[in-house]
């Protein structure tokens, strides 16, 4: 299997955090976490499926995935690649004229969002290209293509800041205080940009920090604590959620 990460060039890196190939010669369904920020993903060989409920869903070969409040189940079909961008939290909105909560909680079709005669192009172009960084190359270009040049929204970037520094445990209260601005305001504000409300992304970045703190040597009650869950119950309730497991489960495994 391969998972390769690429630096954007300079005029995307403020929106875009990295491009992954990824490759697997073997049929595998597998779990996706929540994320951040939105996921585009250019299948050029190969295909993908959701599944629900055991129901299974074959995607577009081009898609975007927004921003989640609980784990995916995807499955790929052997011999798959593909193109993923992995957008930063404010990143889609430069590029897309719909408002990124549209997005939340879907998995649908790229041509609903791009033109869709330029997203049949890029497939197109994907299918043919020999190597990684053709492919790299193509995509950008795409992306510069739809790219506006907006005023990007910084008191939502500092909100993100402020989030991601209380490793997600900031009360959203406490950020319309400091960022002296209205709750009802705030919010209409950072769902649009970054595609959820605020008090969901901060649970999110919570729960990052959680994962981060497993593979270590903290134990469970010590990672409840420091991340400021009101008990062990509310802990495990938060990360099944985002995971379908269990933190004792899930650590086991690491």
């Amino acid at each position: 299997m391969k998972f390769d990460k690429y630096i954007p060039t300079h005029q995307l890196q403020p929106y875009i955090k990295c491009f992954v190939v990824s490759e697997n010669e073997d049929e595998s369904a597998y779990k996706v976490f929540p994320t951040t920020g939105m996921v585009v993903g250019f299948q050029y060989k190969g295909q993908l499926t959701t599944i629900k409920n055991n129901e299974e869903r074959t995607l577009n070969s081009a898609g975007i995935t927004g921003i989640t409040d609980g784990y995916n189940i995807f499955k790929n079909s052997a011999r798959i690649g593909t193109i993923l961008v992995y957008f930063t939290e404010i990143g889609f909105t430069h590029f897309a004229s719909h408002p990124a909560n549209e997005l939340f909680n879907l998995s649908i079709s790229l041509d609903e969002i791009f033109d869709k005669n330029k997203v049949s192009e890029v497939e197109e172009r994907l299918t043919i290209a020999t190597t990684d960084q053709q492919r790299i190359t193509i995509v950008e270009a795409f992306l510069l293509s739809q790219f506006k040049d907006i005023e990007t929204d910084q008191l939502i970037v500092q909100a993100v800041q402020m989030i991601y520094q209380s490793n997600g445990t900031i009360r959203i209260k406490e950020l319309n205080h400091r960022l002296l601005i209205s709750q009802s305001a705030f919010e209409k504000r950072f769902r649009k940009v970054v595609g959820t409300s605020a008090k969901k992304f901060a649970s999110i970045v919570r729960f990052h920090s959680v994962l981060n703190q497993l593979d270590g040597s903290k134990s469970l009650s010590e990672i409840c604590y420091e991340n400021n869950f009101f008990d062990q119950a509310h802990f495990i309730k938060h990360f099944k959620q985002f995971t379908g497991d269990t933190p004792e489960n899930f650590k086991r495994f690491l």
